[in-house]
């Protein structure tokens, strides 16, 4: 099966840490950009990072910029994304994404296969609370 699984989500305090993990299955992400998008209850989805084929560019939100760091082990087929001081605001669903391209705040996370198909995973749920 071709899928995209994420895992590392949970309830956390405000200003904890979290670590999603996004495990690539059936095909490698060595030519795909990568993004992490969240959707919080009555919200619309949401980029908060990408990440180029590479991994030598990295693009964020404003809303988790410098709390947030995303990366990349292609050797290990997966896509991290690091949580630090997390706020009640970041509860949503997080999901990661491979496709060839990805905008987050106006910037362009490139991947190298336009003609490849696009994969989504099933979201992990992040719960920032008291």
């Amino acid at each position: 099966q071709l899928q995209l699984v994420e895992s590392g989500g949970g309830l956390v305090q405000p200003g904890g840490s979290l670590r999603l993990s996004c495990a690539a299955s059936g095909f490698t992400l060595d030519y795909y950009a990568i993004g992490w998008f969240r959707q919080a209850p009555g919200k619309e989805r949401e980029g908060v990072s990408c990440i180029s084929t590479s991994g030598g560019s990295t693009f964020y939100a404003d809303s988790v910029k410098g709390r947030f760091t995303i990366s990349r082990d292609n050797a290990k087929n997966m896509v991290y994304l690091q949580m630090d001081s997390l706020e009640p605001g970041d509860t949503a669903v997080y999901y990661c994404a491979a496709d060839f391209l990805f905008v987050v705040s106006g910037y362009a996370c490139y991947g190298n296969s336009p003609g490849q198909p696009s994969y989504w995973g099933q979201g992990t749920q992040v719960t920032v609370s008291s």
